[in-house]
């Protein structure tokens, strides 16, 4: 499972920008590849909300809130041969989408 991190290229501020938009079709166009050669398995965006519940009165609350950076904001289930193959997949990703920070 490749987990992918940064808010400001979400997959729901991919209308935000050009530059967004065009960094979204990049990733759709990486993740096709990945499809048509059989090593893409699923892959969804995380919604960027949440709740938690804490305590043992189990009290909810929205959030959790992270810096744009750290958020979450999908991932990829892939066939890899091991741990090294995985990582490899993952640099392809960086540099054929050129992810902006």
């Amino acid at each position: 499972m490749l987990i992918f991190r940064g808010g400001i290229n979400h997959a729901y501020n991919a209308t935000d920008s050009e530059a967004a938009a065009k960094n979204m079709q990049a990733w759709m166009t990486w993740m096709q590849s990945l499809g048509k050669d059989g090593t893409l398995v699923s892959t969804d965006p995380l919604q960027p909300s949440g709740k938690q519940v804490n305590g043992t009165n189990k009290v909810v609350t929205d959030g959790a809130y992270v810096e744009a950076n750290d958020m979450i904001g999908g991932y990829l289930i892939v066939n890899a041969k091991d741990i090294d193959d995985a990582v490899e997949i993952s640099k392809v990703a960086q540099s054929s989408t050129k992810m902006e920070k």
